[in-house]
C-alpha cells in the first residue's frame, strides 16, 4: 500500500465527525431508545456530545492514552457510541464485540487486540468476562454499562466530568477500529481500519444519497459491530445530523418501524425477505378484493415498465397501479411508519424478484456491495443508477478491477480486487494473512468472482472459497441458490453441497409453522423430529424446492436429495456468523453423515 495518495475531504477523522455535528445539531434528536412497550425516548446531539466529554476523560483518568485499545459487548445503543467516539478523542483504537456471542470468540478478541478497558452491557455479561480474565493479562478494568457501583460507566463519567480532558485529533491514517470478521473458519481475524478508511467510505457513500438530511431517520437493525452497520449508519448519520432509533429485536422490527417511522433503512437481504413474506402472507390471507388488487398493481406496474423501456406508456396500466397505490400500497407504507422513501442493502445479493417487489410497492430497495476490509462500501446503486441484478458503481476514489487469472472460466469474470482510500490497513498481528490477500500496487483481492458490465455496474457471480465442481466439471455458486430456496415459505434456512460429486444435496431447516400447519390440514400430528422423516413431509419440501427452482436454474443445478434437520442454523450453536451468513464448514462437518447417507441413497 506504499506510494499510494489519497485526499480526504473533512471530516478526515472520527473525533472531527462527532464534534463538529454536535455544535451543528445540538439540539438535534440523535438516538431512540426504546422501553419494553416499545415507547422511544429521544436524546439530543448536544447531551451525546456532553457525555462524550465526560467518559473520554474518565478514561483518560485510568490510563487510556493514544494507541490503547478499549472495548465493548454490547448491542447498539446510546452508551456505545459514546465509548467509541470517547475511545477516538484518545486516539485510542475501538474494538466491539456481539452482545450475543461465544465466549470463547470475545477471549480471543480481547486477548489478540489487547483491550485495556471493556465496557459490557450487563452484569452476566461482567460475570463471563470475569471466568476468564486469569487469560487476558492486558484487561485492566471491566465496566458494566447498566452498572451502579464503581465499576459502572456512569462512575467514570463522574469522575471524567470533574477532571475534563480536551480531545485530540487523530490523523486520518491512525488506526480508529479493529473489527473482527465472521470467522466462517478458525478464529476470527483483526481488521485495521484507519479514521481515513472509515470517513472517506461515509462520505463517499453518502454522497449517492443527496436525499438523506437532518430529518432523515433510520431504525437502527444492523450491529454496529460490523463495518457495515458502523459506517453506513452510524458515522453517516451524525456526519448530516440525522437520527436512529434501536430496534428492540429481530421479532419486534415491524412495530419498531411503525413507531420510529424511519425514513431510510440499512439492512440486509435476509430482513426484506422476511417483510416479503410476510406481507404475502397476510395479503393470500386477506383474498378477496384486497388481494386483487395488490396483484393488479404489481401486473400493472410490471407493465408499465416494460412499455417504458420501449419508450411508451399506456392509460390504463398507469390508471390501475394508481388505483392498487391508493386503495393497497399506501397502507402498507403506512404500517412502515409512512416515511419511508428507500433502503439500502448488502452482504448479500437481494433477489430481483424481491427487490422489485418492494420498488412497485413504492419502497425501493437499493443493492451495494462490500467488505469488511473495504470499510465496507465499494459499490453501490442508488434512484439516479439502478441496475437490478447488479452491486452498483463504484463510489467515489474507489477503482474495481477484475483479475481474469482468478476465475471459473468465464471469459468476462474474474475476481474482484478493490482499489481505494476505504481499503484496510491490514491484518492486526497477522502479517502473513495480509500479504495473501493485497497486491503489490495496494489492492485488495476480495475473494469474490464478478464482472464489470460496460456501464461500469458490478455484477458478483460468486465466491472463490464457496464454488465448487461437480463430478461433471460444471461450477455451481451454491450461494445463489440458497438464497433462492430461503424465498420458499416453506423453508427457513438451507444449504447447498455437491463438491466432487454426481449431483447437488439440499440441507433444509423447515418453517416448522407453516409446515406443522399444513400437515395437521393433512391429518398428519407429531414433533418436528417426526415431521421431518414423515414421506409425504418430505415429498412436499423437495417438490416445492424444485418447483421454485425450475426455469431459474441450470438442470445440473438444482439439488437431486434432500435431508430434512429438526434443529436451526443459529448464531449460539455455531452455524451462522453474527451477519447471518452460514459457517459452511461447520454445517457440513455437522451434517456430514446424513449428506453421505443421502449420496449412497441415491
Amino acid at each position: 500500500m506504499e506510494g499510494i495518495m489519497y485526499t480526504y475531504d473533512k471530516p478526515d477523522n472520527l473525533v472531527e465527525l462527532i464534534e463538529t455535528s454536535v455544535e451543528r445539531y445540538a439540539q438535534r434528536p440523535l438516538f431512540g431508545t426504546p422501553d419494553s412497550q416499545g415507547n422511544y425516548t429521544w436524546v439530543t446531539y448536544d447531551v451525546v456530545g456532553a457525555r462524550i466529554n465526560d467518559l473520554r476523560a474518565g478514561l483518560a483518568s485510568i490510563g487510556i492514552s493514544s494507541g490503547d485499545a478499549v472495548g465493548v459487548i454490547a448491542n447498539n445503543r446510546v452508551e456505545w457510541a459514546i465509548a467509541a467516539f470517547a475511545t477516538f478523542g484518545l486516539g485510542g483504537r475501538f474494538i466491539p464485540m456481539y452482545q450475543k456471542e461465544l465466549p470463547k470468540i470475545w477471549q480471543h478478541i480481547i486477548r489478540d487486540s489487547g483491550i485495556k478497558v471493556l465496557f459490557v452491557a450487563n452484569m452476566d455479561i461482567y460475570k463471563q468476562i470475569e471466568i476468564l480474565r486469569p487469560e487476558l493479562p492486558d484487561l485492566k478494568k471491566v465496566v458494566i454499562i447498566d452498572g451502579t457501583e464503581t465499576t459502572s460507566m456512569a462512575d467514570i463519567e463522574v469522575n471524567g466530568r470533574l477532571n475534563p480532558v480536551a480531545s485530540i485529533r487523530p490523523k486520518p491514517e491512525d488506526i480508529a477500529v479493529l473489527i473482527y470478521t465472521s470467522g466462517t473458519t478458525g478464529n476470527p481475524k483483526g481488521v485495521l481500519l484507519s479514521h481515513g478508511n472509515l470517513t472517506s467510505n461515509f462520505i463517499a457513500g453518502g454522497a449517492r444519497f443527496p436525499e438523506l438530511s437532518c430529518e432523515s431517520r433510520s431504525l437502527s437493525i444492523l450491529p454496529w459491530a460490523h463495518s457495515y452497520g458502523q459506517t453506513a449508519e452510524l458515522y453517516n448519520f451524525i456526519n448530516i445530523g440525522a437520527s436512529m432509533g434501536f430496534v428492540r429485536d429481530v421479532t419486534t422490527i415491524s412495530e419498531d418501524i411503525g413507531r420510529v417511522a424511519p425514513t431510510f433503512l440499512i439492512a440486509v437481504p435476509r430482513i426484506f425477505n422476511k417483510i416479503y413474506d410476510g406481507l404475502w402472507t397476510k395479503i393470500n390471507a386477506a383474498g378477496g378484493l384486497a388481494k386483487k388488487l395488490f396483484v393488479m398493481g404489481l401486473e400493472s406496474a410490471a407493465q408499465n415498465r416494460q412499455l417504458a423501456a420501449q419508450g411508451k406508456s399506456a392509460f390504463w396500466p398507469q390508471i390501475k397501479y394508481k388505483l392498487a397505490d391508493r386503495v393497497v400500497f399506501s397502507k402498507i407504507r403506512q404500517r412502515f411508519g409512512g416515511r419511508l422513501t428507500g433502503a439500502l442493502t448488502a452482504s448479500a445479493m437481494m433477489n430481483m424478484a424481491v427487490a422489485q417487489f418492494f420498488t412497485d410497492i413504492g419502497l425501493p430497495v437499493f443493492d451495494a456491495y462490500g467488505l469488511t476490509e473495504t470499510s465496507p462500501a465499494v459499490t453501490m446503486n442508488n434512484r439516479e443508477a439502478n441496475k437490478p441484478g447488479s452491486v452498483g458503481r463504484p463510489i467515489d476514489q474507489v477503482r474495481v478491477v477484475i483479475d481474469q487469472h482468478r476465475s471459473n472460466g468465464n471469459a468476462d469474470e474474474g475476481e474482484v480486487v478493490v482499489y481505494g482510500p476505504n481499503v484496510m490497513q491490514g491484518y492486526h498481528n497477522q502479517p502473513e494473512a495480509t500479504r495473501q490477500v493485497m497486491t503489490d500496487d495496494g489492492g485488495f483481492r476480495t475473494g469474490d468472482i464478478g464482472k464489470l458490465d460496460i456501464d461500469g455496474f458490478l455484477f458478483i457471480t460468486g465466491r472463490i472459497k464457496e464454488q465448487y465442481k461437480l463430478e461433471n466439471g460444471k461450477y455451481v455458486f451454491p450461494a445463489s441458490l440458497e438464497e433462492e430456496i430461503q424465498l420458499s415459505p416453506w423453508v427457513e434456512n438451507v444449504l447447498i453441497y455437491g463438491e466432487g460429486r454426481r449431483h447437488n444435496v439440499c440441507l433444509v431447516y423447515p418453517e416448522f409453522i407453516k409446515l406443522t400447519a399444513w400437515a395437521k390440514e393433512k391429518g398428519i400430528e407429531g414433533s418436528p423430529k417426526e415431521l421431518i422423516v414423515h414421506s409425504q413431509v418430505r415429498a412436499k419440501i423437495s417438490q416445492s424446492i424444485t418447483d421454485h427452482l425450475e426455469d431459474k436454474f441450470k438442470g445440473y443445478e438444482i439439488p437431486r436429495s434432500f435431508i430434512l434437520v429438526e434443529e436451526p442454523f443459529s448464531v449460539e450453536n455455531g452455524l451462522l456468523t453474527q451477519t447471518l451468513k452460514l459457517k459452511r464448514r461447520k454445517v457440513i462437518d455437522r451434517y456430514g453423515n446424513q449428506i453421505k447417507a443421502a449420496y449412497e441413497a441415491a
